[in-house]
Order: C-alpha cells, then structure tokens, then sequence
C-alpha cells in the first residue's frame, strides 16, 4: 500500500516539470483553450492532470488546500512525499484542489490584495465534463469569444468584477485541461 501512495510521480521530474508549466502557462494565455496533459499517476480520486499540476506548481513552499474527497490520507501522503507542500485551510492556501462543490464558498480564499495582486488563490477544479460547449469567454488571449463548460455562470463574473483582484481558475478532466484567469468575462450564451 505504502509503495503505491508513493510511486505516480514523475519518470524524469525537470523535463515533464517544465513541459507541464509550459502547459499550465499557455492555458492561461489562452483561456478556455482545453489542452491534454499527462505525466503523473496519483492515487484515486485525484485525477492525472490534477496530480500533474500539483507536482508541477506545488513545493514546501506553497500551502495547498485538499477539499472534499480529495482530503484522504492516500492524497495527502502522495502530495507530502511528491511536493512537500503543506496542506492548509482554504484561507491560508496558494492552490487548492477538489470538486466545484467542495470547493465553494469562493469567499473563503485569498484574493489578494491593492499592493500584492497576485496573493491570491488558484483553484484546480475537478469536472465531471470539459468541453468546448457552454458560456461565452472574452478578454486578453482571446480573439473574439470562445465557449467553455463551467459549473457556473455568476461566481466567474463576480470573480472577473473584483480585477486586478480575484481567484484563477484550472478545470482538470481526466487527462484534460483548460483555465480561467481573472481577467476572463464570462457570460451566458446569447447574452449581450
């Protein structure tokens, strides 16, 4: 048991790190855009993509919230062992990982700050679909609009209300991948 907790991390750590960051970067540059990534094999029920940015964005010095289901003692050890990254509560954490569900209230994470814009927390959320089916995205990296599902419409444009403050978002599905930046406006399809 012990030896499966601890093996899914990745086979050559600075290469698959850095394609997976360069990933992670695109993504954001180019919101709603839905990418494959691959690299890492965590215990149940973190998803491969979810384990992969965790290997890849987390380290002793990023506190990391578990919410939900994936606050078990298999992911836990594999994240301890993989990345060193303290596990906290929602509001003290730079990353946090789990279910839209589980995840909410969007309240209780950092949004950062006037002076430190970027103390703010990123949300990994795991869908049960990611397609390019749903609300209507516009903003920087995007030409003229791109469509995304998401768990919902409101909490994104309260979100995007509060720039240069405000949560960045990375929906994981399976071994798919797509972000939603803070500077990212989301309305309903056929909305003006």
């Amino acid at each position: 048991m012990q030896a499966k907790t601890l093996s899914g991390g990745f086979a050559d750590p600075a290469i698959a790190s850095a394609a997976a960051f360069r990933q992670v970067m695109d993504a954001m540059a180019r919101p709603g855009t839905i990418q494959t990534m691959t690299g890492a094999v965590p215990p149940a029920p973190l998803s491969a993509t979810a384990g992969t940015l965790l290997l890849t964005l987390c380290d002793p010095e990023t506190p990391l919230h578990l919410a939900g289901a994936l606050d078990c003692d298999a992911v836990r050890t594999w994240v301890a062992f993989h990345t060193g990254a303290p596990v906290v509560g929602p509001s003290h954490c730079m990353f946090a990982v789990g279910g839209w569900d589980d995840l909410t209230p969007l309240s209780a994470y950092q949004i950062g700050t006037a002076q430190y814009p970027d103390r703010s927390a990123t949300l990994i959320v795991e869908v049960d679909r990611l397609d390019p089916h749903g609300v209507t995205l516009s903003g920087p990296g995007i030409k003229d609009t791109h469509s995304l599902s998401l768990p919902e419409t409101e909490a994104f444009q309260h979100n995007a209300s509060l720039f240069p403050l405000g949560l960045d978002f990375i929906f994981t599905c399976a071994d798919r991948l797509a972000a939603l930046p803070r500077t990212t406006s989301v309305t309903q399809k056929g909305a003006v």
